[in-house]
């Protein structure tokens, strides 16, 4: 099923220009318990509704950003930048 996903860098592009990259999770410190990070490498919440996910533009920018979406409807309700920072030179274009 093919929607529009908004690049924060590229603009509105057909999803097939994306790669799926997983739903966002917290990383557990370096000295947090092995079940943190069985939970981390293995565990997926599987949401029905919201999720905020990664996603590659593999055949644009060829950068990482973070999305939600409803993953009942599939559609994409926001896309942004981890950190909420463009580069400056991106923003000029």
């Amino acid at each position: 099923m093919a929607f529009m996903l908004e690049c924060p860098y590229c603009g509105k592009r057909n999803a097939y220009e994306f790669h799926f990259g997983g739903e966002y999770l917290t990383r557990p410190s370096q000295n947090d318990s092995d079940n943190a990070w069985y939970e981390y490498v293995y565990g997926r919440s599987n949401v029905v509704g919201e999720q905020k996910e990664w996603w590659y533009h593999r055949f644009g920018c060829k950068r990482w950003f973070l999305a939600t979406r409803d993953t009942l409807t599939n559609t994409v309700i926001s896309t942004f930048v981890p950190g909420g920072q463009i580069e400056d030179k991106e923003r000029q274009k």
